[in-house]
C-alpha cells in the first residue's frame, strides 16, 4: 500500500491525495457504524429514526445515550454497540493518522543513496 524504505518518498501532491483517501474511508467507516447504530436502535426499540439517530450519534462520539434501553434486545445491543464504536473510533483515528505516521517514519529513514 505505502512504498518501501527503500523507495524515493512520493510528491506532496500525491501526499495529500492519500491523507485524502484515508479520510474518506474513514468517514465512510463512521458512517457505516452510525446507520448500524441507528437500525438497531429503531428495530430494537422502536425509536424513531431522528431519535435512533441522535442516540447512534451520542454513543458512536462517545457521550452515551440519550435514552436508556427498555427492552433486552436493545440493552444486548446497546452493550455490543457501545464496544463497537469505542473499537471503530480507534481505528478511525488510526486509518486517518497512518500516512502522516508514515511518511514521518519514511522521511526519517530513507537516504538519497537509496535510489
Amino acid at each position: 500500500m505505502y512504498e518501501s524504505k527503500f523507495s524515493k518518498p512520493i510528491t506532496v501532491k500525491k501526499f495529500y491525495h492519500r491523507v485524502f483517501n484515508h479520510f474518506v474511508v474513514s468517514t465512510l467507516m463512521m458512517i457505516i457504524s452510525l446507520l448500524i447504530g441507528m437500525m438497531g436502535y429503531h428495530f430494537f426499540e422502536n425509536l424513531s429514526w431522528i431519535d435512533a439517530f441522535i442516540n447512534a450519534a451520542m454513543i458512536l462520539g462517545g457521550m452515551g445515550p440519550i435514552e436508556i434501553p427498555q427492552t433486552v434486545a436493545g440493552k444486548i445491543f446497546a452493550g455490543f454497540y457501545a464496544l463497537y464504536s469505542g473499537l471503530i473510533f480507534l481505528v478511525a483515528i488510526g486509518v486517518i493518522f497512518a500516512p502522516i505516521v508514515h511518511r514521518m517514519y519514511h522521511l526519517f529513514h530513507w537516504k538519497e543513496d537509496n535510489e
